[in-house]
């Protein structure tokens, strides 16, 4: 549905069909800058309503003050923002109470009760008092409710501070790093609740990490931002080029040859024949070919990148881009 950005363009190319759903978040160009330095440049973030978007990237690379903007937070130096298909900040009054957040770890006090928390922001948001022990039930915190919250462990911190998010039953959650520091079943506890919150409730949920392991598991959409840029918008699926043919055969130059002969291109490394993409018949008809001229066939296999590869190379490179380059004068001093 959405396509790789180039290091040269600030667009997205989409490709619209009739079965695209709403989108929860549209946003077109938006920057921020602290004074002369560019935090997030020209953004253009789209996220489609009931699913989770994962929005991944290194520490420091701008998912922060991105999340802030789209809570009104902070404003944009440039840009603008529309949530529920209405603009923010003109229509901030009727588009932040649909919305629950976490961000930079959940503020509570510690020596109150997990239930005492909550409901002291539900009083100040007017919910009701059934909204309590409804977010109570979805974190899983019931039998936990009347213990201190300094008395908790860290994940049951982070499911204290979704629970305040969710108290307003909002139908779009931004979630900041919240398996950040979690032991592993702290961090799958996080996961399926995260998962549970859209596939079962049809909440909107954006969240952030620097781990791609963890977006992997959880994230429908992806959005990959290096250094203020948004590198990367799609499925991680689409993350991964489309790959090539790798023939293992011998002898290897009399492979190419017969290749060459039915008009494709091979390309030799070593005892391997590489090969673009190819229909199943010409395939066939390639290995039969081979076989009849006496060419020994070890192995056929689709070559493809790992995400893990496909996400270094995105950000690695940008990295480098965005890196300044020393002038004349620092080079000499070198």
């Amino acid at each position: 549905m959405f396509a790789q950005i180039s290091q040269s363009s600030a667009s997205i190319a989409s490709a619209a069909d009739s079965q695209t759903p709403p989108f929860a978040i549209k946003t077109q160009g938006i920057t921020k800058k602290y004074g002369n330095q560019t935090v997030v440049s020209n953004l253009n973030i789209t996220i489609p309503q009931g699913r989770i978007y994962g929005f991944l990237g290194p520490n420091g690379a701008g998912k922060s003050t991105t999340m802030k903007m789209l809570l009104g937070l902070t404003k944009p130096t440039s840009g603008e923002i529309r949530i529920f298909g209405r603009d923010l900040p003109s229509s901030k009054a009727e588009i932040l109470p649909r919305i629950g957040s976490l961000i930079e770890g959940p503020a509570f006090y510690p020596h109150l009760s997990g239930v005492q928390n909550l409901r002291l922001v539900a009083d100040y948001l007017s919910c009701p008092k059934e909204s309590v022990e409804a977010a109570l039930d979805i974190v899983d915190l019931t039998n936990s409710a009347e213990k201190p919250a300094r008395q908790y462990s860290l994940g049951m911190k982070q499911r204290l501070g979704i629970a305040m998010a969710l108290i307003s039953d909002p139908e779009l959650l931004l979630l900041d790093e919240p398996t950040n520091g979690l032991d592993p079943a702290g961090v799958a506890e996080i996961r399926s609740l995260i998962i549970n919150l859209a596939r079962e409730r049809g909440i909107t949920v954006m969240v952030s990490s620097h781990l791609l392991s963890e977006i992997e598991q959880m994230a429908d959409v992806v959005g990959i931002i290096q250094a203020g840029h948004l590198r990367y918008q799609g499925t991680l699926e689409n993350l991964r080029d489309q790959g090539h043919l790798v023939l293992k055969t011998a002898p290897v130059n009399a492979a190419a040859a017969h290749l060459k002969a039915l008009g494709l291109q091979p390309q030799i490394a070593g005892n391997e024949i590489s090969l673009p993409l190819l229909s199943d018949d010409l395939i066939a008809e390639a290995v039969s070919q081979l076989v009849t001229a006496g060419v020994r066939i070890a192995r056929v296999e689709l070559r493809r990148k790992s995400l893990e590869e496909a996400f270094l190379e995105l950000t690695e490179a940008s990295a480098v881009i965005a890196k300044p380059q020393p002038s004349r004068t620092q080079r000499s001093r070198a």
